[in-house]
């Protein structure tokens, strides 16, 4: 299933009906991280330029602002995926909306969430995903830990994150949280994807847009086999279901 859903979103990414999404959301990813990048900068330059150490060993302060450069770009990777939930919360129903109407045309479409709704869940999500990272970054000189702390977080984080932007297009909140408890590890595998993808550059760019298809597809596949087992969303009636 989650095999499936993965090879489906990997052809559906640069399909032309999602390449348009595709090259706003890297511009909008790219532009954030720059942003980031430059606030950052600007303001290490800021403390570096009032250190006593500055005005008299330059090459010190020149030292310094390379070491720290370099640990801005480490962070930046920290920072992706609260980045990537704010994108994604922008374009889920852009991408849902082409990936439903391509690959289950039969089926009742979802409804697109409010914009402000969509933007607020993912910034609920880069909020939390910021802290959590943030304390993953304190572990980033330990060894061993250090991968194995951001990678798990991630798992999590990102596998409810866009399944439950995928499913909220059908489903209320409370059922959603049901949805996504009864099939737990099967989301958290599929924020494993998005988890390694995170650790690949240039790729990991891709994964608004590829983490939102995947879900999409992942959601109608666990409907699919709830409802062929006798299990529906207990909260919702038969008519507002999406099969």
């Amino acid at each position: 299933m989650l095999t499936s859903s993965v090879l489906a979103a990997a052809r559906d990414v640069f399909s032309p009906p999602l390449r348009r999404i595709l090259w706003k959301s890297l511009a909008l990813t790219v532009l954030l991280l720059a942003l980031v990048w430059a606030g950052l900068t600007s303001l290490i330059g800021l403390v570096l330029q009032d250190h006593p150490l500055s005005t008299d060993y330059p090459i010190i302060d020149g030292i310094a602002s390379f070491l720290a450069g370099a640990g801005i770009f480490i962070g930046l990777a920290y920072l992706l995926p609260p980045v990537s939930a704010i994108v994604a919360g922008y374009f889920l129903d852009d991408v849902a909306e082409v990936v439903e109407s391509r690959s289950y045309p039969a089926d009742r479409p979802g409804q697109a969430l409010p914009l402000g709704k969509a933007l607020l869940y993912g910034l609920r999500f880069a909020g939390l995903s910021l802290l959590v990272n943030l304390i993953a970054l304190l572990l980033f000189f330990i060894p061993g830990p250090n991968i194995i702390v951001f990678f798990a977080v991630n798992a999590y984080l990102l596998g409810r994150e866009y399944f439950e932007l995928a499913a909220g297009r059908f489903w209320p909140p409370e059922d959603v949280a049901r949805i996504r408890v009864s099939h737990r590890m099967t989301v958290l595998a599929g924020g494993a994807v998005l988890a390694a993808l995170v650790l690949v550059p240039v790729v990991n760019l891709l994964i608004p847009i590829f983490g939102a298809a995947m879900m999409v597809h992942l959601h109608k596949r666990l409907m699919v086999r709830r409802l062929a087992a006798g299990h529906g969303a207990e909260r919702l009636d038969a008519g507002s279901r999406p099969f």
